[in-house]
């Protein structure tokens, strides 16, 4: 195996930063919590805190890092096989098709279980993604295409869901807007587990082979096809893997918007590599996420802001930057 040097610095790096911004996370908020008492709690020594930190925080402090590593690693998966740093599973259609599933099991009265949304998000999800890469496959899978489908399957299925809040009761509209907004409040080892268990037994394994075949599709079709690699078929086994993980996230915690958008982009900034680095996108959505989730608990006490709320707040202007790049890049960007 290669060893990037300055990839494998920037990843002991955002390691020690995630740990930095989890322990700040568990020790700030409405009651500020010492290190100390902290580590305590997490040494199952009990004590007055024991409520806050380890019931409280450090669930959603662990889902937070878990879900922004799978929208990282997504996002990669995703932007790589497009070859456009302005595609995310969200343009795919991932977080639109969990969001509609989601609407249509409450406004048909199929799920009466609240801890039954975060499947039927993930089949959604899984759905949409299908239905888009069906649409899309003229003899392969072109990367355009493929983009322009997602978003008019995304148009489609977000109709769908703002008829059912303008049609829908109060109480049942306000609890799909705060699902749509993405959010960790509330959530914790129920959904934190399941996500755990698909990165370790389905992610882990498939991102060994995900590294490797990364590297070809970073040329074009025909230099790709040429050195032995199947371009379709791998194409299409990497746009399962980051679906997979788009829709398992979105279960978990809600449409988290720009997290997959923004951390593979950013990964790729500080280690220089020509491909997306997976690893290093997976930690820099964590460190994201759980950053954001922090701001989002203590920027106006009492009140907790949604974490996707402020992450669409922060990558809109991202969004814009990368389009005036591209702009500028007259064709040398992948975005053309």
């Amino acid at each position: 195996m290669l060893l990037h040097r300055r990839s494998a610095a920037v990843v002991a790096v955002l390691l020690l930063l995630l740990a930095g911004v989890m322990v700040l996370s568990a020790c700030v908020g409405q009651t500020y919590v010492s290190p100390g008492e902290v580590w305590r709690v997490l040494r199952g020594h009990g004590g007055p805190y024991d409520l806050i930190v380890g019931e409280l925080r450090v669930p959603r402090i662990v889902l937070g890092a878990l879900v922004g590593a799978a929208y990282g690693l997504s996002g990669a998966l995703v932007q790589t096989v497009t070859r456009n740093p302005l595609a995310s599973p969200d343009v795919i259609g991932v977080g639109h098709g969990a969001a509609a599933a989601t609407v249509l099991a409450l406004a048909t009265g199929t799920v009466a279980s609240p801890g039954a949304l975060p499947a039927v998000s993930v089949a959604g999800g899984l759905g949409a993604a299908a239905l888009v890469y069906v649409l899309a496959w003229r003899h392969g899978m072109q990367p355009s295409r493929f983009v322009l489908t997602g978003v008019g399957i995304g148009v489609a299925l977000s109709a769908v869901v703002q008829l059912y809040l303008t049609e829908s009761e109060l109480g049942a509209a306000e609890q799909v807007k705060l699902w749509l907004t993405g959010s960790l409040n509330g959530r914790g080892w129920e959904q934190a587990e399941p996500l755990a268990w698909i990165l370790l037994l389905l992610a882990l394994p498939a991102l060994v082979w995900a590294n490797r075949a990364l590297r070809p599709l970073g040329l074009d079709p025909d230099t790709a096809a040429a050195l032995g690699v199947r371009v379709h078929r791998t194409q299409l086994a990497l746009t399962v893997l980051g679906v997979i993980l788009a829709a398992t996230a979105t279960g978990a915690a809600g449409p988290i918007g720009f997290v997959a958008l923004t951390a593979p982009q950013l990964a790729r900034r500080l280690t220089r590599t020509p491909q997306l680095p997976l690893a290093t996108s997976a930690l820099t959505g964590s460190v994201i996420l759980v950053a954001a989730d922090l701001a989002a608990r203590t920027l106006m006490p009492p009140l907790e802001i949604p974490v996707g709320a402020l992450t669409a707040l922060v990558g809109g202007p991202y969004l814009l930057w990368l389009l005036a790049g591209g702009r500028r890049g007259q064709g040398r960007s992948p975005v053309h």
